[in-house]
């Protein structure tokens, strides 16, 4: 049994990498090449939001949800689709654009239907050594890159309405953050012509990738105006293919949702619907580290829709119908987020929107180790060094259980000249050989499974770093020391996987040496296989497990010395 263990072991290990790789690549199966030429010759872009349920909506039956998609929370209440985006208000080829500038954002707003067409992010280079090219999110580029933030009032009863096909005017043409100033306006107005007008304002924050969307609607006309507010995140979701060589393509990319309740990523690429009901959620389009989200009032039914053309998607949260009495006012808001995950700003905007942060299927272990990285980072403002601490506290946290597991382990060293004699004796007999090495055991009171407990820790908390260095957008780009100046990306001159390998061998020759000379020569190699299997991993993740590796060697050559110690005095 013995003999078996550590090899044992190493199989588990390799398993549950294996495991964790297979069950990527089926919940998000790579595009084959070739199939994918390029955008649909038909665009989403010029969709219609449908009507989301009111109180008191007709005609809800059994009837009226039975085309809802198999697996929603809720059906809709029956509401009729609204008519065409811009049928009764098409903008002409181009209205014009607004530049707005703050310490963060810089961004174009079209006239065309007042949607956000175009967002950089000043403080996310695309690369280290490309300082001056940003993070661009929201664009019209190119067919293949579309990637817009639409949002409007539709006409719920063929009325005239500001929808994000319609032409807005304002008197500015440039808005830019002063130095003191900490709100940025900007104002888009809009008429029917009969005296129904509109004023839809985009409020832009210091410091802050937030965006506000307000309405002030006043009926100015004889005849009550009925609207329905929406938001819509419309991208042609550029297929990812997945390689080993890069961590960041096994990141999901695609929209995601809060239905209220649970959180959910929908793979248009396995044909995801979703036409429901929900209250309290947002919707949200994701990729590696950044994020657009769209989050509405709380307390509001709102229809989260979602449709795809393709590789193309449009989500869509549309609100109830309100109607605005002749002469009367109205206003309704939404809130919009354009820029990175950060976890802490982000569930200030909506709730638990700070879930589009990925940490996979041990986020119960991965979110705890991120906030405890976070506060590290912030008292000594390196994350490398974050990553230290954080692996030292975790060594002293475990130490009983790793002192009690080296204590075995040094004994099992200490045995191994009597453990060969055995097997010399009883090479001929297995049964009899495993029997004469439980006696052993219990006589000398060693426990040879207790290695197998610290092993069994660090798989869950090595995969909590991994997922929490591929999407925590806080380390993206990090530096530590010297030559390592990106701790979410492969070390440039994989020194550290090199650190790696001798720090597993020395490891490696400190504890009990067991099986049959084969698997000797197997275990000696492992440190070598293992560090060219990390070499293409997140440089930090690399860092955690040499420094987790060198907190083990010091800790188990003061465990050996101490118990060869106490031998030579017993023997005395």
């Amino acid at each position: 049994m013995t003999a078996n263990l550590r090899m044992f072991l190493w199989l588990l290990f390799a398993m549950l990498v294996v495991f964790n790789y297979e069950t990527w690549m089926r919940d998000y199966p790579a595009i084959a090449p070739g199939k994918v030429e390029g955008p649909p010759a038909a665009s989403l872009d010029s969709a219609a939001p449908m009507a989301a349920p009111t109180a008191s909506a007709p005609g809800a039956s059994a009837s009226a949800t039975a085309g809802i998609p198999k697996g929603t929370a809720s059906a809709p209440a029956a509401s009729a689709p609204l008519a065409p985006l811009g049928e009764s208000g098409s903008a002409p080829a181009s209205a014009g654009q607004v530049h707005v500038r703050t310490d963060v954002l810089d961004v174009e707003v079209s006239l065309d239907g007042g949607e956000i067409d175009r967002a950089d992010l000043l403080a996310y280079p695309v690369a280290k050594n490309t300082p001056d090219e940003k993070v661009r999110l929201l664009n019209r580029d190119a067919a293949d890159s579309l990637y817009v933030l639409q949002s409007g009032l539709a006409g719920t009863n063929g009325e005239s309405a500001p929808t994000h096909q319609a032409t807005f005017t304002t008197n500015v043409a440039d808005l830019t953050l002063a130095p003191g100033q900490n709100e940025l306006r900007l104002p888009l107005h809009w008429s029917d012509g009969h005296g129904v007008t509109v004023t839809k304002t985009l409020v832009f924050h210091r410091g802050d990738y937030r965006i506000g969307l307000d309405y002030q609607i006043h009926n100015g006309s004889g005849e009550p105006w009925s609207f329905a507010p929406y938001e819509q995140i419309l991208r042609y979701n550029v297929p990812v293919e997945r390689s080993y060589f890069r961590v960041d393509s096994y990141a999901f990319k695609g929209p995601a949702i809060l239905d209220g309740k649970k959180y959910e990523r929908l793979d248009i690429t396995k044909g995801a619907t979703l036409d429901q009901s929900v209250t309290g959620g947002w919707i949200a389009a994701l990729q590696q580290h950044f994020v657009t989200a769209v989050v509405p009032p709380a307390g509001e039914p709102y229809r989260f829709l979602l449709r795809t053309q393709g590789q193309e998607f449009l989500l869509s949260a549309t609100g109830p119908t309100q109607t605005v009495a002749a002469g009367a006012d109205a206003t309704a808001t939404a809130r919009l987020w354009v820029g990175p995950k950060l976890q802490k700003e982000l569930d200030q905007v909506g709730p638990r929107l700070s879930l589009v942060t990925d940490y996979g299927a041990l986020s119960i272990v991965s979110r705890p180790l991120f906030w405890l990285l976070d506060r590290v980072d912030r008292l000594v403002g390196n994350w490398g060094f974050a990553i230290v601490i954080v692996t030292l506290l975790l060594k002293l946290l475990f130490y009983p259980l790793s002192e009690a597991s080296g204590r075995s382990m040094a004994k099992m060293k200490a045995l191994s000249p009597r453990l060969t004699a055995l097997r010399e004796t009883y090479k001929d007999d297995r049964e009899k050989l495993n029997r004469a090495m439980m006696e052993l055991y219990q006589r000398e009171k060693v426990n040879p499974l207790a290695g197998c407990l610290p092993m069994l820790i660090q798989i869950p908390v090595f995969l909590a770093f991994y997922w929490v260095l591929r999407d925590s957008v806080e380390i993206r780009q990090a530096p530590f020391v010297f030559w390592l100046n990106d701790l979410s990306s492969r070390d440039p001159y994989f020194v550290l996987p090199a650190l790696m390998a001798v720090a597993m061998f020395v490891q490696y020759k400190l504890n009990p040496q067991v099986g049959d000379p084969v698997q000797q020569k197997v275990f000696m190699i492992m440190p070598l296989a293992m560090s060219v299997t990390f070499a293409f991993f997140p440089a930090g993740l690399v860092l955690y497990w040499v420094t987790n590796t060198t907190l083990s060697i010091l800790q188990q050559w003061n465990i050996n010395r101490r118990i060869e110690a106490s031998t030579k005095l017993a023997r005395r």
